[in-house]
């Protein structure tokens, strides 16, 4: 009986990603000539790339059948685009991860096993360590995890990479949470399965600059608190009550004060900094309740995660190929 070949759908979040792709593009069709008995499938997520990415999607799709993409209208963020990955994947299995070689291919074949012979569903990756990171932003990541781990009933990894192995059945469970404000680390420690982690070394990028300042992942970081923990509303609350407390506790020592004849002595600059102090923890108790309140209402507003603009059943692959030899000629004729 002939064995059945498993597919792999390979899903490459790209946003301005022209200078790695070549790099990628070899290395990861390196790594499927080593798995024969496993057909592969690029499909490449351009995240409304202002380069030459998109140009060089076109010219792989038109060239090699295995390269499929999905090109935004805009830029929509890396969880969309991987959300639109997973929508695209037809693979028995779909793996994610990233254009620069910072997720190395070379492990793909290792994380395969561990599914089909260690009865894995999933198998995620971790940095073992953040060498060549700015010191400030590791500090920064290792007390995010910390905070986030106290607070969320969801256990994050530390050092977890989005580059991830699934089967079929985890996909699903991951697109049947459709949230509009996503973070896709959180959700696939929440939906669980039999998950193996690979922890490797930090490894620079091929080419090309990082997209991800110190301000996105801060602002990425509340995404994952929001999302994944009520606890600063209940830190709200507690700041609430405690205020509530030493002002009647203020009141009673005032008025007792006052029966026993003890005159108050004048405190105008303590008093400014007390109303100061406790308008501050007001505004950022506001900016708690502001913040969930926001996310409730993007939510209920149920836009699309993405527009799509263009895929690779819109191409003129003739026209492309054409385009290639005509660009090769002036090489062959020694111009």
């Amino acid at each position: 009986m002939e064995k059945k070949l498993h597919t792999i759908t390979v899903i490459v979040p790209c946003y301005n990603e022209e200078e790695a792709l070549p790099f990628f593009y070899k290395e990861i069709c390196r790594v499927a000539e080593t798995l024969n008995e496993t057909v592969f499938e690029l499909l490449f997520v351009d995240d409304g790339s202002k380069d030459g990415t998109l140009e060089i999607l076109r010219k792989l799709a038109a060239f090699d059948k295995r390269v499929r993409y999905v090109s935004f209208s805009r830029n929509f963020g890396k969880e969309s685009a991987m959300y639109a990955g997973l929508e695209n994947a037809t693979g028995d299995y779909v793996a994610i991860m990233d254009a620069d070689l910072q997720d190395p291919p070379a492990l793909l074949p290792q994380m395969l096993e561990a599914i089909e012979k260690e009865g894995y569903d999933a198998v995620g990756t971790k940095r073992s360590t953040r060498k060549g990171e700015p010191v400030i932003r590791s500090m920064f990541a290792r007390m995010f995890y910390r905070i986030i781990n106290k607070i969320s009933k969801v256990q994050m990894i530390p050092g977890a990479r989005d580059f991830i192995l699934m089967k079929r059945n985890v996909k699903e469970a991951i697109l049947s949470m459709p949230e509009y404000n996503r973070y896709t680390k959180g959700i696939f420690n929440w939906v669980g399965f039999k998950v193996k982690w690979l922890a490797y070394d930090n490894i620079q990028r091929v080419a090309g600059k990082t997209k991800w300042s110190f301000w996105k992942l801060f602002k990425y970081s509340i995404e994952c608190i929001v999302a994944f923990s009520t606890a600063p509303l209940a830190i709200a609350s507690f700041f609430g009550f405690l205020f509530c407390f030493l002002a009647v506790v203020g009141i009673i020592i005032v008025v007792i004060r006052d029966l026993a004849g003890i005159q108050s002595a004048a405190g105008w600059p303590s008093m400014i900094c007390i109303t100061l102090f406790v308008g501050g923890v007001q505004l950022f108790c506001t900016g708690i309740l502001g913040t969930y309140l926001s996310k409730t209402y993007l939510e209920s507003k149920r836009r699309p995660m993405y527009l799509t603009s263009e895929t690779e059943k819109d191409l003129d692959k003739e026209k492309i190929l054409n385009e290639i030899r005509d660009y090769n000629k002036p090489r062959q004729d020694g111009n």
